[in-house]
Parts: C-alpha cells; sequence; structure tokens
C-alpha cells in the first residue's frame, strides 16, 4: 500500500553540490540555534532529491515536446515531500538519515522521515516486509535516533501498524500467535516513540489510519495502548484520498475521545472508556453517514455534551498529497459506457485505496493550518509511486469484460487477473513509479501546480 523504493540520487538539482564541512557547519547551527518542539507556522519543509522515474519522465517528455506535463512534473517535484526509510541494516538506515539531515540542512529546512519497516508490514500484501523481529526493529530504531540527534525532524512512524494491527490481518494463524503478534506490534511502537522522542526536537507522529477506516473510539484506544502520551501527535490519510475537511474533523474527535478517555471527573468513570465515544460511523444524536459530513454533526453534539472539563491536546498531522479531488466514487463505473454489475463496483470500492485514477495532488505542505491542534499538511506518500499490482488477482480490482472492453485489453481470463481496468493496463508494483498517475495528479491538482 505505501513506498518501499528508495530514493535515487540525480544531478536534478546542482545547487546539492555543495562542500561537506559547508553542510556539517549548518547542522551545528541548526542544533545550537535549535527551535521548541513545535512547528511554528512558518516552517519550512524540505525538498528532497526526486525519484529517478520522475527525472526518467520529464526527460521523455521533453523528448516528444509535451513541455507543459514537462513542467507539470517538474513543478511537482519541488514540493517538500517525505523520506521514506522502509529497509537496509542499522548502518545503512543511518547513513541514509545522516545525509537526508546534511541536505534539509543546506535548504535551511525541516525533514519529514517516514518510519515504515514494522515486522509484519501490511499484512503482507503489495508492500511486504519489514524488520524480522522486535529485536531488529528495535537495533534499527536505535541506529535511527542515533543519526538525527539534536536536529529537527518530523517522523512519521509506521503508515497502517496501529490501524491495520495484526490482529486485523485475518491470518490463518492460532488465536494466540496472532495475539502475541499483536502484543508484539504495541511494543514495537510504544519502543519506537519513546527513543525517537528522547531528543528535544524530534517530532513523532503516530498512525490512526484515516477518516473511512477505523471507528474513532478504536483508534483512540490503539493510540494511548501504543503511547501517544509520549509523542507529538498522529498521522491520518497517508497514501489515502480524502479530503482535509473529513480527515481534520475525524482527527478532532480522536484527540477528544482520547482526552474524554483520561478525565477524572465525577469519580473516573470516563477513564479508559474510549468506546463510550462517537465516531464517524455512530451518534445517539442522529444518523452518521460517514460518506456525508453534513450528517457528521450530530456526532459533533455528543461531543459539546459529554466532553466535560476534558479538553483535548493531542496533535495531529494530514497527508495531502494526493486527496486534490478526494476519494474515488465507484459507484460511476455502474453506468454507461462500463456497465458494471453490483458486486464489481463493491470490489472497486473496496479496493479504491489502490491506486484510484483522476485524483489530483492536494494541499502543499504547511504548518500554517489555521487549526489549533493540526499542526501540518503534509505530503507523506510519494505521489506518482504505485500502491501496487491493482488487480483482481490481489482482490483490488474485478470487472465483466462482457459489459465493457477496450481494443487491446487481455481476452484471456489469466491475463484480466492481472490487469487493472481502471487504468487500462498492469500496475507498476508498489513503490515503482507510474508515469500515468504521476502525470494524472499533476494535471488535477487542486491547488494547480502551474498559473
Amino acid at each position: 500500500m505505501h513506498n518501499t523504493a528508495d530514493k535515487t540520487k540525480t544531478a536534478w538539482r546542482p545547487l546539492r553540490r555543495f562542500a561537506p564541512g559547508a553542510a556539517l557547519l549548518l547542522i551545528s547551527f541548526a542544533a545550537a540555534h535549535g527551535q521548541s518542539k513545535e512547528l511554528p507556522a512558518n516552517t519550512r519543509f524540505f525538498i528532497p532529491e526526486p525519484p529517478s522515474g520522475a527525472v526518467q519522465q520529464v526527460e521523455s517528455l521533453l523528448k516528444q515536446g509535451e513541455l507543459k506535463n514537462a513542467l507539470l512534473i517538474t513543478a511537482m517535484e519541488t514540493v517538500p515531500q517525505a523520506v521514506w526509510l522502509t529497509s537496509g541494516t542499522p548502518s545503512e538506515v543511518s547513513a541514509t538519515v545522516t545525509s537526508t539531515l546534511r541536505e534539509a540542512a543546506f535548504e535551511r529546512a525541516v525533514p519529514m522521515l517516514v518510519i515504515y519497516n514494522i515486522p509484519g508490514r501490511d499484512c503482507g500484501s503489495y508492500s511486504a516486509g519489514g524488520a524480522e523481529n522486535t529485536a531488529d526493529y528495535e537495533t534499527w530504531i536505535n541506529a535511527i535516533a542515533a543519526a538525527i540527534g539534536g536536529q529537527k525532524v518530523v517522523i512519521v512512524l509506521e503508515p497502517d501498524a496501529l490501524a491495520d494491527l495484526p490482529s486485523d490481518c485475518g491470518y490463518n494463524l492460532p488465536a494466540a500467535t496472532v495475539a502475541q503478534l499483536t502484543a508484539d506490534r504495541y511494543t514495537q511502537i510504544n519502543y519506537a516513540v519513546t527513543t525517537l522522542e528522547t531528543e528535544s526536537q524530534t517530532l513523532v507522529y503516530m498512525d490512526a489510519g484515516n477518516s473511512h477506516w477505523q471507528a474513532v473510539p478504536i483508534m483512540a484506544q490503539r493510540l494511548v495502548q501504543a503511547g501517544i502520551q509520549q509523542a507529538q501527535g498522529f498521522f491520518t490519510n497517508v497514501s489515502n484520498f480524502n479530503l482535509n475537511d473529513y480527515e481534520s474533523t475525524y482527527d478532532t474527535w480522536v484527540s477528544e475521545c482520547i482526552a474524554f478517555g483520561n478525565d477524572p471527573e465525577q469519580g473516573g468513570w470516563r477513564l479508559g472508556n474510549y468506546s463510550y465515544c462517537a465516531s464517524q460511523y455512530y451518534s445517539p444524536y442522529g444518523t452518521v453517514n460517514p460518506d456525508d459530513i453534513s450528517t457528521w454533526v450530530y456526532t459533533d453534539e455528543w461531543y459539546t455534551a459529554n466532553m466535560g472539563t476534558a479538553v483535548p491536546t493531542t496533535h495531529f498531522v494530514i497527508d495531502t498529497s494526493r486527496s486534490g479531488q478526494g476519494p474515488l466514487d465507484a459507484s460511476i463505473y455502474a453506468n454507461a459506457p462500463y456497465n458494471q454489475p453490483t458486486s464489481v463496483v463493491q470490489t472497486l470500492t473496496n479496493g479504491s485505496w489502490c491506486n484510484p485514477p483522476a485524483r489530483g495532488l492536494g494541499t502543499h505542505p504547511t504548518a500554517n493550518t489555521g487549526v489549533s491542534l493540526l499542526d501540518a499538511y503534509l505530503w507523506v506518500k510519494t505521489p506518482g509511486e504505485s500502491d501496487g499490482t491493482c488487480d483482481a488477482a490481489g482482490g483490488a480490482r474485478a470487472w465483466d469484460y462482457a459489459d465493457y472492453t477496450q481494443p487491446g485489453w487481455p481476452m484471456d481470463a489469466a491475463d484480466q487477473a492481472l490487469f487493472d481496468p481502471l487504468w487500462g493496463l498492469d500496475d507498476p508494483i508498489a513503490g515503482a513509479w507510474f508515469p500515468q498517475q504521476a502525470l494524472d495528479l499533476a494535471q488535477r491538482a487542486n491547488p494547480a501546480l502551474l498559473p
């Protein structure tokens, strides 16, 4: 589901060719003149080197005379984005962190690092991988923490790790084994938070899924169990497409639910009872539809009536890298010319997280959000990199080719199982560059990339 490709260094920006000594001086300056543990509204976020796929696509577009499209991809790569740490030995990941911090110091910018190496990552799906065990993972985290030192860094810690626990994966394993894997997951996240937050300028945000996934009470309880009190906050919408108002409202409820469940007033009856909280799926004040934010007023009413003296203090950040046009409405494929049956549309809806077309880049990274608990909008997912081979074989797609097909589409059932009819091609593997999607995101960006 997420980015598993390493960034390839290029000569994209000649200004990156600076003397190591100058960079070290900048790092020393940043450490000596450290900011407080917050993200001021004028925070400048780091722009990493672009993926090699982006560079190759720009070169190809220029050769074809498609200047505007080449400019769109170039503009996309001048927006601050996260650097993903997904594998490697402790010494290798340490070297990656060190070089990233050096480049960020040269830009006088705050880097965003995504740590994505939890054991059992992505339930063994498209982005499977991760450390072999808890001990290896802790050693890997230690290396990252040591490399960061006192420099200011935003950490997005293990996307999906809490919203998609081992107990959610549907493993065909004994119950006791799944329970142990889940307990280990909490141990791993707790260790990472505690270790990384030791430094005064490391801001760690933990996984809270997104507004169309786990209910507010479930996510609040999991965050508390995983150590949210030691973290800067949590993040949502990584590699997803939900609009900002849905995410910020959901995130505010999660923060309120955490405060509610930690409120000792009236004899402490609220303590630990996160399950009492209303959510995007339920409120006793009226019917709530997770797809219709106008109905969320009923959940707002619950929090207004029940918070008492509890005050939410848990902060959050939101991934806006691909949310410019909101989530895919797969019901369009029930209409002409596609005429797909209900069962197909439902499968497409369930798989709408996976390379949906016609989405668009979203709000550019900024810490000037105007929302007190919302620390920043960030581009966490690398736009243009595939979510995986979204096809019928993996369960993310279905299609009735008797109802709709195009010349050149596969006729053989085996080939159709590996085909993505929404794009009309075989999708690249997770983390690989997806040029068609990259250009589509740039063309549909909201706000627009070019005047």
